[in-house]
Formats: structure tokens, C-alpha cells, sequence
């Protein structure tokens, strides 16, 4: 089944190519199962990541209204803030970021290396806050302060996720139908699951176009009682702007993210030492580690529904491991 009505949503082409799946042979003979990788990790900007897929939808639509100020929020070590500064470098707008200290640090790593330097050198004007406790609503506070100046701001919502950013994780979906098409027989899919327009529009693809692969959202802030209707809404929202049906069950798995979003545990690190040292590739300890720790013993618990290929969505994060370099 055909995705035809993406075509309708304006995009910027920053990534111009799919990204590539990798085969991973020594992971795969540790595991003793055939895993694959999606390495969204090297989209072409800021060191890369998943967000710059939502992006290419959200910054195609802040230019189309004239914006010329870029506005979001994220934790001190965002991925997301990192890669809408960038975008928001290379399209010559301003960037206003609101950011929290979500684990509670004095750690000076933390606080001024890894993406929080990178900040910087896109010149990002940085405010801080206690926490966001109402982030939509104390964006549009940011934004109403900016109109009041004179500037024409486009708020992006934490993580690039509501229903036109979660479009970038469709068009994920259609890559990985196309490259699985002749060479692999996919089972089921792995992605950490936060803001969830990821997820979502991992959700949406798959069940157009790949109806039998089982997708797992493995949890990093959130039980899954408080994660599932976060991910349904924008499933159900993205659906609705494709003219299509969602009607596929949301899988989460929220047993690796304790003690909590933004702190490392032993697994998710272990987890991040053994892909480096089997593959050369490098997770982060927020989001790609715990995901993957989720696989690992995913496997090892025989949870997955059978024994067939698991694709793992490599949503990028590595600068990270400078600002959290003591647990490692």
C-alpha cells in the first residue's frame, strides 16, 4: 500500500538520501539472532540523529509562514535542541531554546559539554527553567514575548513530535520496506520511545506497508500506562493527516529506563560498551542504550514474537557520551 498522500506536506531535503541498513555480523553472532541497524544516526547535520527527519517537515512549514525564529525546549543534553539549532543555522533564523536540568546536576561535563557546547557554537540564545512542567504552554509564553519584540517565531514542540514531524518517521517506514524488500524477511522492529512522534510514525509506516513486523517501543522517561496514550494520540493524528487507518497496537516495554529519563543505568551503559566494541558504533546513554538494552534481553527472555530478523532504529545521540563520560 501506497503513502501517497506524504507527497501533500511541504519538506526541506536535508537528508537527501535514505540512511543506510546495517547488517550487524558479530552482534548478531553474540546474540545468536540476525539484527539489522537503521543508522539515523548519520544524517547529514550536527553530528546527526533522528530529529532532523521531523525537521525537514517542521522548518518547511516555520518558512511557509514566515517565520524567522525557531522555538523549543529540551533537557540541558537535547539531541533535539542540537539539531533545530543546527537547522535553524543553516536557514540563517534565530533559535531560542528552553532548557531543564532534568537529573538535577552540578556536574560541569553535563552542564557545558557534549550538546549543550554545541548549543553555542550555533548560537542559540539559551533560557533555563526549573523544569518543563507545562512545555506547550511555556513555549507559547516564550512566543508571545518574542511577538511582542518583533519577531516572528514558529514553536516546535519537545522532540519535534506532533503529527507533522512524526511524518519524517513515515517516510523512515517506506525506507525500510524498500531496503528489506528483496534481502530481508523482517520481524520486528526496536526504537526508543520518548516523545514519541518516532514511534508514531514508525507505527503508521509500518502498518501500510509492512503489516506483519511487529513494532516495540522501548520506554526512556515513561511507564507504559503513561507513555501508551502519548504515542495512540499522534498515531491516530498522523493517520488521520494520511487518509489512513491506524489500528495496530502500541508494543512498549518500559522495564530499562529506570531510574528515570536522562540518568544512565548499568545496562543501558553495558549495552553502549558492547556495540562500540563489536560494531564501532556508537550509542548514547539517554535514548539508544537503554533501547538497546531492551533488545538485548528482549532476546535473551524471548520476548519478540519470533525468531526472524529484529531491525534496530538508531535514533543517533552520541555527543552525548562526552557530557556523561564518568559512567562509562
Amino acid at each position: 500500500m501506497s503513502l501517497h498522500h506524504l507527497t501533500r506536506f511541504p519538506r526541506l531535503e536535508f537528508i537527501g538520501a535514505p540512511t543506510p541498513l546495517e547488517y550487524l555480523p558479530r552482534f548478531s553472532d553474540y546474540l545468536g539472532r540476525e539484527i539489522y541497524i537503521k543508522r539515523d544516526d548519520v544524517t547529514p547535520m550536527a553530528m546527526g540523529g533522528n530529529k532532523l527527519r521531523k525537521l525537514e517537515f517542521l522548518a518547511a512549514d516555520a518558512l511557509r509562514e514566515g517565520a524567522d525564529t525557531l522555538v523549543t525546549a529540551g533537557a540541558i543534553q537535547s539531541n533535539h535542541v542540537r539539531q533545530t539549532a543546527a537547522v535553524a543555522a543553516k536557514l540563517g533564523l534565530n533559535c531560542v531554546a528552553l532548557l531543564e536540568n532534568p537529573i538535577g546536576t552540578s556536574a560541569p561535563n553535563y552542564l557545558t559539554n557534549g550538546n549543550r557546547l554545541l548549543l553555542d557554537l550555533f548560537n542559540v540564545e539559551v533560557e533555563m527553567c526549573e523544569a518543563l512542567t507545562a512545555p506547550d504552554k511555556q513555549l507559547e509564553e516564550i512566543a508571545v514575548r518574542l511577538e511582542a519584540q518583533g519577531f516572528r517565531p514558529y514553536v516546535i514542540p519537545v522532540g519535534g513530535s506532533n503529527a507533522l514531524g512524526a511524518l519524517g518517521y513515515v517516510e523512515s517506514a517506506l525506507e525500510i520496506a524498500q531496503q528489506c524488500e528483496d534481502a530481508v524477511n523482517l520481524s520486528s522492529v526496536v526504537v526508543a520511545s520518548g516523545s514519541a512522534g518516532t514511534h508514531a510514525g514508525l507505527a503508521v509506516g509500518l502498518e501500510q506497508l509492512m503489516p506483519d513486523v511487529e513494532l516495540i517501543g522501548v520506554t526512556v522517561s515513561r511507564t507504559v500506562a503513561q507513555q501508551k496514550p502519548k504515542v495512540i494520540a499522534l498515531q491516530q493524528a498522523v493517520a488521520q493527516s494520511l487518509e489512513v487507518s491506524a489500528t495496530s497496537d502500541i508494543i512498549l516495554w518500559d522495564d530499562y529506563f529506570a531510574p528515570g529519563y536522562g540518568t544512565p543505568n548499568d545496562e543501558g551503559m553495558e549495552a553502549v560498551k558492547l556495540l562500540a566494541r563489536l560494531e564501532g558504533i556508537l550509542l548514547d546513554p539517554v535514548y539508544t542504550g537503554k533501547a538497546m538494552a531492551g533488545l538485548i534481553d528482549g532476546v535473551a527472555q524471548k520476548r519478540f514474537k519470533d525468531q526472524g530478523p529484529i531491525v534496530f532504529i538508531h535514533t543517533g545521540g552520541a555527543p552525548a557520551l562526552f557530557a556523561y563520560h564518568p559512567h562509562l
